[in-house]
This record gives structure tokens, sequence and C-alpha cells, in this order.
């Protein structure tokens, strides 16, 4: 009887040590997935309600629309964003708050199985974007150190040509004061119609 208490108590030890190098395993397996997270996958997995705040210092309430390569698009919430729309360049982010449940959202992304292609928005550049409201002449607010109004004429690699102009009124001659060139490193967000 002595012998069977014996091994029972050397067999509940060996579970309880191999399951708590199972835990350990497991525990380390998940540090190193969210080690390789980046915050564009977090921010495809978060809540689509988001709060940034941007490196200028402005906080920017959106309702996330789509995910790119670098850049983020939404609807602005805020008071006074009157359903615009906004698209953010992920450098220009300093930080997003988010609620636990949020958080632990954002943790869950699973990335895609091995050779499958991302989802095309993923693949998207922050240039390809600015190109289709280039293509549909969308007058712009383009936030910067000092916001400039206009039309974008043309997006190249690093940098856009923006039809300087006043709020309000369309891309006529009559209206453009001048081009800017303004490099993609200094655009905070863009505010769309």
């Amino acid at each position: 009887m002595r012998f069977d208490d014996l091994f029972d108590d050397l067999e509940s030890q060996l579970e309880a040590e191999l399951g708590a190098h199972e835990r350990d395993t497991l525990a380390e397996e998940e540090r190193f997935r969210v080690g390789r997270l980046e915050l564009v996958e977090r921010l495809r997995a978060a809540p689509r309600s988001l709060d940034l705040r941007l490196r200028s210092g402005e906080r920017l309430r959106i309702e996330r629309l789509a995910v790119g390569r670098d850049w983020l698009s939404g609807t602005i919430r805020d008071v006074g964003g009157d359903g615009a729309g906004c698209i953010v360049p992920m450098r220009s982010i300093a930080g997003v708050r988010l609620d636990d449940d949020a958080v632990t959202r954002s943790l869950a992304s699973a990335p895609a199985p091995h050779g499958a292609p991302p989802p095309l928005a993923a693949r998207l550049s922050l240039g390809f974007a600015l190109r289709d409201l280039s293509r549909r002449r969308a007058a712009v607010e383009v936030r910067c150190p000092a916001p400039l109004h206009g039309t974008i004429d043309r997006v190249a690699r690093d940098h856009l040509d923006l039809a300087i102009h006043e709020a309000g009124t369309t891309r006529h001659p009559r209206h453009v004061v001048g081009v800017e060139l303004v490099p993609f490193a200094a655009i905070d967000w863009v505010r769309l119609p």
C-alpha cells in the first residue's frame, strides 16, 4: 500500500511538472508571436473606433474604414467632423488609446497562412491612396505644420503636387494661387470632403 501511494505521488508530481513545462512553452510562444506584431496588424484587428494621438499633438477620433500598408483611412467622429473622411500615414501616429477589451482584440491578429498573399488593402501604399484622390480631383486639406487646402494634381514616389486654392472652391485656374510640392514625410493627415 505504501508503494502504491509513493507511485501515485510521483505520478502526480511528474504530471504537474509536465503541465508547468507546457504552460511555460505556450507562454514563450505567445511572447514570441506578440513580439513580431506590427502596429498596422494590431490596427486591423482592433475595434473600428480609434482614438489616435498624432505626432503633431492633435487627437483624431475616427471610425476606421481601411488599413493599407503604411496608412489607414476612416470617417472623422470628432465634433465638427461632419462625416468627413481622412487618410492618416502610419508614421504620423504617436499613439492609439484603447480600452482593455480593444487591446485584447488587437493582440488577436493572426498572420496570413504561409504563402498566402495579404489582403489587397494591406498591400496598397500611401501613394496609391493619394493617387486615388488625385484621379477623383477631390478638394482636400493636407494637415502638416501649416494646413494646406487644394487639389492633388499628381503623386510621385515620396511627395505630391497640391494645387493650392481656398477651401470650398474648385481647382479652376482663377482660384489656384500656386502649386506646392509636399513631401509625404511632412503630412500628418489628409482631410477629405
